[in-house]
């Protein structure tokens, strides 16, 4: 059988785009999709190239343990001498922000202060050692900003915590963290293929935190009134030309925890500082703004997959 490339995921509608720019291509590709299933350790895989978009919120699909069988998975493909795209690696970075902040760190990028902790009590007391006037929850294992929230004192956190509201994680560990203060409501979030930069695209957070850019995670209206007069405003909007050396940062990052394709996000404060507070390794991207700006964030991955599927060919 001819090699081909494997696509593994557990959410369709996130795969759609990739696989209309592989037909695109001529490609030949597999769609595997994972919930529950079976890893026959006994065996080995078959020959090509795998690329993981396996998911931090697939709990939220009823996919709950996706992801654990993904690493098998992956660690399998690994252990036989496979290329995998997005491997165990960038999985456990993907499922866990600790790990990613740890990872940033030893890297030499900043990232928001933050604590992590497991039990409701915790959370409070750990809001006060933070010692800050305002802070964030989120959860540890999480996907599309779910969980997150700001509180500008410690009494609206114990009324959370303690009320009807309080979302555990799914994980069970809960991050408070320092909340940045950006002079505009808007984020960064900088995209990677092949391990390198394609662009950035600056995201509106003035309705909120839950920020994926995939056309199916989207509201109705992306665009909000600004004034009296009809004026559109895209909470997406790729940026032309942004430079900046946190780019270098983000490329030996990448390469230092063997991850080819991802969407990082940061946040300046006042003074221009950039905290990195968010490494997505199934990145999605919005319609909209890159009709807008010409650029194609899944025809860039569908050539990265074409040029790699070629070098498999060419040395099998």
């Amino acid at each position: 059988m001819s090699e081909k490339i494997y696509v593994i995921h557990e959410n369709e509608e996130w795969t759609t785009h990739l696989f209309k720019r592989l037909d695109e291509l001529n490609l030949p590709y597999e769609d595997w999709f994972i919930n529950e299933g079976l890893v026959d350790l006994n065996e080995a895989p078959p020959e090509g190239i795998f690329y993981s978009r396996m998911s931090a919120s697939s709990h939220t699909r009823g996919h709950r343990f996706a992801p654990e069988l993904t690493e098998s998975l992956l660690v399998w493909l690994e252990h036989h001498g496979r290329t995998v795209f997005n491997g165990s690696r960038a999985l456990r970075l993907e499922v866990s922000k600790v790990n990613q902040y740890m990872a940033l760190n030893a890297a030499g990028i900043q990232t928001p202060k933050t604590i992590a902790v497991n039990g409701q009590e915790q959370i409070l007391k750990a809001a006060e050692k933070m010692g800050v006037p305002s802070f964030i929850t989120k959860h540890n294992r999480a996907g599309k900003g779910l969980g997150v929230r700001l509180f500008h004192s410690h009494e609206a956190l114990r009324e959370y915590v303690e009320g009807s509201e309080f979302e555990p994680s799914i994980d069970g560990i809960t991050l408070i963290q320092e909340y940045i203060q950006a002079p505009e409501p808007f984020i960064t979030r900088c995209e990677f293929v092949g391990g390198k930069f394609v662009y950035a695209v600056q995201v509106d957070t003035s309705e909120g935190f839950e920020l994926c850019p995939a056309d199916a995670c989207r509201i109705d209206d992306l665009f909000c009134p600004v004034g009296e007069e009809v004026e559109e405003k895209p909470k997406f909007q790729v940026i032309q030309g942004f430079d900046d050396p946190i780019l270098k940062k983000y490329e030996a990052f990448l390469q230092q925890n063997n991850i080819n394709v991802a969407g990082i996000e940061f946040i300046r404060n006042a003074a221009g500082d950039i905290f990195t507070y968010d490494v997505n390794t199934n990145t999605n991207y919005n319609a909209d703004a890159e009709a807008e700006a010409g650029k194609f964030g899944m025809l860039e991955l569908a050539k990265f997959l074409e040029k790699e599927l070629k070098s498999l060919k060419l040395t099998v």
